[in-house]
């Protein structure tokens, strides 16, 4: 496949390249600029001076958690996977060929679409979100006793979208657990949580011998574990731990954020999910929302100050596929605070770094985020220029032409005008 006349925008640069052409081959970027190697019989797709970008990566997803909480709650999991093979279609269709599943039972999800079988992205999935209790996950009825007193695990727990565990032996069996269940990396809630309502934000969740396990055994498999938490406590907690990625990080202080630069820790915050509520929130939850949503301008300013730059890009959407429909207008939210060129890149070249963190346990090897000679071929073509305008991809069934994943072309608008 031949993309003739594109301006590129690399994942990497701030700016576009001049037209040129850009060649697949077998599911790769075999050349950028030049023709003189191009197979005859490859399909030809003029750019007519249009942009080509990577394939978008969404490293916080919830693929299957899109549900109202107490739907989820009261449904198996035939239900929610329904839900979850809906929405991986509209995710791509929204031109994200890659996410980063951070919590939810995606691992069939993952292999129906990595055969053909399902259409949607690529899927790093974390499996089930590992809590204590009382933390993030744990959504035990109040009125069923503590499992030490003979209480059972929750419909959010059986169906494997959580797991409540307590102690070190507990959590090295959880981590082997989702690891052996094909995890590419491990998510663990480490803080108060949002939408959990019983774990104020400002909570600092499982001890620091509890998180260096998780590491630990996550590290022998070649993999690492990614963290929950906005308060600086428990931001700090993790990464003196080894975690890599710190989801969230509103509350975040200088000294924290420093730390993390010191570690090399992903920062991978959201926006759109604290924009207007999920539905079916109690007061409690709404405040939370509101305290985090504030530390937003807090947390990037310091990211300026600092020159922190390991940041990711992520929608933490549940319980909202009307909003997850409208993902794309994270790239319009951020622009309070980064330059269309920041955000692309951190939505194609940042996160394809940042998933590659899983080390051996990428269930897809090679590069993703860039345009470069031997990436993975995963491209958009965009009619308009989203580092001038970046509201042009929240309109994605106009202006989304042509998307690639894998080399292969799920859309083509520009085939189907003719």
């Amino acid at each position: 496949m031949l993309f003739s006349g594109a301006r590129v925008f690399d994942g990497r640069s701030d700016e576009l390249t001049a037209p040129t052409s850009v060649l697949i081959v077998d599911g790769k970027i075999a050349l950028v600029g030049g023709t003189e190697d191009v197979p005859s019989h490859a399909l030809t797709i003029d750019a007519d001076g249009r942009t080509l970008t990577p394939g978008f990566i969404d490293a916080h997803a919830h693929v299957m958690l899109q549900p109202t909480v107490p739907e989820m709650a009261g449904s198996d999991l035939a239900h929610h996977a329904l839900y979850g093979a809906s929405m991986a279609k509209l995710y791509l269709s929204r031109g994200y060929t890659t996410i980063r599943d951070t919590g939810g039972n995606t691992f069939s999800l993952k292999r129906a679409i990595d055969s053909g079988m399902n259409q949607g992205p690529r899927i790093y999935p974390s499996g089930p979100i590992i809590s204590q209790t009382a933390g993030h996950g744990d959504f035990t009825p109040m009125s069923e006793p503590a499992r030490l007193l003979g209480g059972h695990r929750d419909n959010m727990q059986r169906d494997g979208h959580l797991l409540v565990v307590d102690g070190v032996s507990d959590m090295l069996q959880a981590v082997r657990y989702v690891l052996g269940r094909g995890a590419s990396q491990v998510k663990l809630a480490v803080g108060g949580g949002c939408a959990s309502d019983r774990d104020p934000l400002d909570v600092t969740e499982f001890t620091a011998e509890e998180i260096e396990a998780a590491v630990k055994a996550a590290g022998d498999w070649n993999t690492y574990v990614a963290t929950h938490v906005y308060n600086p406590t428990g931001i700090r907690r993790a990464v003196e731990a080894g975690a890599r990625t710190i989801e969230h990080g509103n509350l975040v202080d200088a000294e924290t954020l420093e730390l993390m630069k010191d570690h090399g820790t992903w920062l991978c915050p959201q926006v759109i999910v604290y924009v207007s509520d999920p539905p079916g929130l109690a007061e409690v939850t709404k405040e939370k929302f509101a305290q985090a949503r504030e530390g937003l301008d807090t947390l990037f300013e310091l990211t300026k100050k600092t020159g922190f730059d390991r940041i990711g890009f992520g929608s933490d959407i549940i319980s909202a596929p009307d909003t997850l429909a409208g993902i794309n207008e994270e790239f319009v939210h951020r622009t309070k605070w980064f330059s269309p060129a920041e955000i692309l890149r951190q939505a194609t070249g940042n996160n394809g770094r940042l998933v590659a963190l899983a080390g051996m346990r990428n269930p897809y090897p090679g590069t993703l985020g860039v345009i470069e000679p031997g990436a993975l071929a995963d491209v958009l073509l965009v009619d308009g220029n989203p580092l001038d305008d970046p509201s042009v991809l929240t309109d994605p069934e106009r202006n989304l032409l042509v998307i690639v994943k894998d080399g292969q072309v799920v859309k083509n608008a520009l085939a189907d005008d003719r």
